[in-house]
């Protein structure tokens, strides 16, 4: 059994002969501070041998004395928050495969040894609201660096876990311990420090960054590479986990959009990469899309019946017949995030992994890519908008789309849609003005595309379901009630493309690529 959940807290520094403050002024009437009952933890800290995990702000651990002893920690989207997942089990010289296996994408599968181990007395403090309400936690804990039975060194330091508590509260508090000499802002984490200045260089994979006034188009292209590197590999373990994003979307999804968005501005800005080495990673990338698609597109379509289903109120369709078409949607989900689950468990995968953060640290550009960005990127994301416009390879173009056309043709539109998308976004920081507001406007024509192909895959999914128990008449009908619905879906965003692409193809936002 694992347990996940999304920590919020904030370290701080301190001297060994800090005194804790009275906290009480920074709650609200009524509110208390209760000591808990101190306690000594031991953890172990794992790592691999170049301190992978630490220098990527990840951590594994067992801490004796908890119930679920085994803990990774992952960073999440939002400042001063991570991901913990915990899990029971016994101390091993190794992790658990599970716990092992979220930490793939910073591992990249090298071994995990035990790398530091470190005692902390704690004491733990609940700040509570009048009517006992826990808004959060704060721990003072001395930290003895362990060499065997010898203490290599000590220190000490406070943090703060939000509970259920406004974010404001936090401020307060931190007030409080500043004045009374906490350091806040920059934190080390407890195993890092006692690890020492190893465990606090630079992480293997390399963030976008921020682009100067004047960048090369290489320094555009680097860190659009670097930006859908990251998004690829900072879901791989909520993948696996299969567990929601707290915005409501899943990272099955987020995941696939980064293998998407990178291999279509591979392509998009070919001319600016050396075409064997982007040859080899689009390829790979295709391979583990094509896999989340398969995962993603069952999850969509079960997100989907139960929105299609209550469309009407005034005329329900058969509970029981949508359960049935769920219970077999259900069990093609599974099947498909198995099938996920057991291709980024391949070495095939953990070489990705490898090629990934090898082309965030030194992507292979050609020379092309020195020139100044403003004057290469217009020309390279024009064809990306021409080929939306008019079509390409037998594919429609928009501009020619019309209400009566073949849901193919549509889905066409789609995919050169997505892909000028993804280009102009990439650019759009760097030239601004109406490459911003074209990326806007595409994104709203993205969404009228992606509903159309969402409602047309759904619409025959709901039959084919329906066919493959052809005895179930009560399924039958439910299924092609939910077909109609899904027509009707498409009628309505047919009518209103027109409108949208307008706005997009608009000569003013496009100038820029002429």
């Amino acid at each position: 059994m694992v347990t996940t959940m999304l920590e919020e807290e904030r370290k701080y520094e301190v001297a060994t002969e800090f005194d804790l403050p009275d906290l009480t002024g920074a709650l609200p009437s009524g509110g208390q501070v209760v000591a808990k009952e101190p306690k000594v933890l031991t953890a172990t800290y794992f790592d691999t041998e170049d301190l992978r995990l630490a220098r990527a702000g990840v951590s594994l651990r067992f801490r004796k004395g908890d119930d679920e002893p085994w803990t990774v920690k992952l960073p999440a989207d939002v400042p001063g928050t991570r991901h913990e997942i915990s899990r029971p089990g016994r101390k091993a010289k190794t992790p658990p495969e599970e716990m092992a296996a979220l930490v793939t994408p910073y591992s990249r599968g090298e071994g995990l040894n035990p790398a530091v181990v470190v005692r902390s007395a704690r004491r733990a403090y609940l700040l509570k609201a009048q009517d006992g309400t826990i808004l959060a936690e704060l721990d003072d804990d001395t930290v003895e660096v362990l060499d065997g039975e010898k203490v290599r060194s000590t220190f000490r330091e406070v943090e703060v876990e939000r509970a259920d508590c406004d974010p404001a509260l936090l401020d307060e508090i931190e007030a409080l311990l500043v004045k009374a000499g906490a350091t806040a802002g920059t934190f080390t984490p407890k195993h890092a420090r006692a690890m020492g200045a190893a465990a606090t260089a630079a992480p293997d994979l390399v963030p976008p960054g921020t682009l100067s006034d004047a960048p090369t188009a290489g320094d555009v292209v680097t860190a659009a590479i670097r930006d859908g590197i990251g998004r690829i590999l900072a879901h791989d373990p909520l993948v696996r986990l299969e567990q929601p994003l707290p915005d409501g979307d899943t990272a099955v999804h987020q995941m696939r959009v980064g293998c998407r968005r990178l291999r279509s501005d591979l392509r998009t800005f070919g001319a600016l990469v050396k075409p064997s080495w982007s040859r080899a990673l689009r390829d790979e990338l295709g391979w583990i899309a094509g896999v989340l698609g398969a995962a993603r597109d069952a999850e969509v379509l079960r997100e989907r019946l139960r929105k299609t289903a209550a469309l009407d109120p005034l005329a329900p369709l058969s509970a029981k017949s949508v359960d049935r078409l769920d219970a077999r949607l259900a069990k093609r989900q599974r099947r498909a995030l198995d099938a996920l689950g057991e291709a980024l468990r391949t070495d095939r995968y953990r070489k990705l992994v490898d090629l990934l953060v090898e082309a965030a640290r030194e992507p292979k550009l050609s020379p092309a890519a020195d020139a100044p960005a403003t004057e290469v990127l217009p020309r390279l994301v024009a064809a990306p908008w021409e080929a939306l416009v008019n079509g390409a390879k037998g594919t429609a173009g928009a501009a020619d789309l019309q209400p009566g056309d073949p849901d193919e043709r549509w889905h066409g539109v789609r995919i050169n849609g997505k892909r000028a998308r993804y280009a102009v976004e990439a650019v759009a920081p760097v030239l601004g003005g109406q490459a911003v507001a074209l990326g806007k406007a595409l994104s709203k024509v993205q969404n009228l595309l992606g509903e159309h192909q969402d409602a047309a895959m759904a619409a025959d999914t709901w039959l084919d379901l329906a066919g493959e128990k052809p005895d179930d008449h009560g399924m039958a009908v439910t299924a092609g009630r939910l077909a109609e619905r899904e027509r009707a879906i498409i009628h309505a965003v047919r009518g209103d493309f027109p409108a949208a692409w307008a706005v997009a193809a608009h000569p003013k936002k496009t100038a820029w690529l002429r």
